[in-house]
């Protein structure tokens, strides 16, 4: 190569990771580089798509193994349903006991709780009810350092972008980026799926699985402003009207648990099923926060006319109404109710997973704990899309019939996916193969490294 083609190739590079928008650590040794066919594409080893619970996880684990690693989000923040959904409580890392779930997730959860000069609970204890094992977290503070050791793990990091086209390669994928006023492309070797409605995999043409009928979400929101004395006096007649007010179309089913009247005044942030949310695609997520939205105004002058709610008004609200269940891929492993509820500890498990069967309907939730000293997991299969190759998902979308999705969703599970889903992704662009022929050994021990706890396995 003369020195006016290099010059030109690396005027050409500079000019591509300007323009491409993605804000990394100037110093990091794992930016993505000009590719070496076309310097104005990208050359990236990992993309990962979406940053929410799995996913930037998976973006810290893999700039942590020094992958080149870019993270494309499409709202303001990372943390997903923690921050942005506002179920600031990431659980469960614990059970019987004993933490199951340790690694990254665990490790910006434990940050964030000495940051903010808060105390964790012991967790030795085994509770009466689950919740008692939740760690509630301060979710600003949770973004900024999730974002903060995105940036210290070389991760390139984009808001306001996601995937326009994605090509198949004979050794990874051509990607178009898109934001406004942004467009770009990159070659990848692997993609880590963590949009938590298998967006990339559906672009792909791959199964998915969908349900007719599904989880209704919740619009977090919390009021403030009524006299607590009063409406305490006043339950049942408050709930008469309540009931009323249902009857009469003034509110609606939903708009609280179990028709439970009270749900409003007793500072609870999620206690209301906002029925048909999906946030699979921009028009189904700007229908749900609609829902969500008007749910809320409807109850807020609901409360303003029963006694000691005249002055009530909103504490806080999240910008954006969460879903609970979308898109769930078919893969190579599909895990069952039974898998779950009896804890198997599948053969390529690589994390594990703790929550009650959780599935939400048009009469409320009631969990059904599992039994004593089961703790399910989640095995590798459950996380490679069918008859695929170069791409993984992690978070609510892996690979499992609705009742195991319904607690395997949650966000400590999906951190673990996560982490795992890294690991595999990372390891199989270094050694050009596919992430299900990884050898397990390799996943588990670099996991072990990083501090994750894998199911079962004593390193060799």
């Amino acid at each position: 190569m003369n020195r006016r083609h290099f010059i030109k190739r690396q005027v050409a590079g500079t000019a591509i990771l300007a323009a491409s928008g993605l804000v990394h650590k100037a110093s990091a040794q794992n930016l993505p580089s000009p590719d070496p066919q076309n310097p104005e594409m990208l050359d990236v080893d990992v993309l990962v798509v979406g940053g929410g619970s799995a996913g930037h996880v998976a973006a810290i684990q893999a700039g942590r193994l020094g992958a080149k690693t870019v993270l494309l989000e499409r709202n303001s923040q990372l943390g997903g349903t923690t921050t942005t959904g506002g179920v600031n409580f990431p659980g469960l890392f614990h059970a019987w006991g004993k933490q199951y779930i340790s690694g990254i997730g665990w490790e910006l959860v434990a940050k964030t709780m000495k940051v903010d000069g808060k105390k964790l609970q012991d967790f030795t204890k085994v509770p009466k009810r689950h919740p008692d094992h939740q760690v509630r977290v301060n979710a600003h503070l949770y973004a900024l350092l999730a974002e903060e050791a995105c940036l210290e793990a070389g991760v390139s990091l984009a808001y306001y972008q996601f995937p326009q086209t994605v090509e198949k390669t004979s050794d990874g994928w051509l990607v178009t980026v898109v934001g406004q006023g942004v467009q770009y492309q990159l070659r990848c070797r692997q993609i880590v799926d963590c949009t938590g409605s298998a967006s990339v995999v559906g672009m792909l043409g791959l199964e998915r699985m969908w349900s007719d009928v599904r989880q209704p979400g919740t619009q977090m929101v919390v009021f403030k402003g009524f006299d607590e004395k009063v409406v305490q006096e006043n339950k049942a007649l408050i709930q008469k009207m309540y009931d009323e007010a249902i009857a009469d179309g003034r509110l609606q089913k939903g708009d609280t648990w179990r028709g439970n009247a009270m749900a409003p005044f007793s500072g609870s942030s999620g206690s209301n099923h906002i029925f048909g949310a999906n946030s699979s695609t921009a028009a189904t997520q700007t229908q749900t926060n609609l829902a969500g939205r008007k749910h809320v105004l409807r109850m807020l002058k609901f409360m303003k006319t029963v006694p000691g709610g005249e002055n009530a008004t909103i504490d806080r609200m999240m910008n954006e109404t969460a879903s609970r269940e979308t898109y769930r891929i078919k893969g190579e492993t599909t895990i069952t109710v039974r898998d779950y509820t009896t804890g198997r500890i599948f053969d390529d498990a690589l994390s594990y997973s703790f929550y009650p069967i959780d599935l939400h309907d048009e009469h409320g939730v009631k969990p059904k704990p599992l039994p004593h000293g089961k703790v399910p997991t989640i095995p590798r299969g459950a996380l490679i899309p069918k008859s695929s190759k170069n791409i993984m998902v992690a978070g609510r979308c892996l690979s499992s019939d609705r009742l195991a999705n319904s607690a395997a969703r949650v966000q400590a599970s999906c951190m673990g996916m996560g982490q795992a889903a890294a690991v595999t992704a990372v390891l199989a662009a270094k050694s050009g193969v596919a992430p299900i022929e990884v050898p397990l050994d390799q996943i588990r021990g670099k996991l072990k490294e990083h501090g994750a706890i894998v199911p079962g396995w004593v390193s060799p």
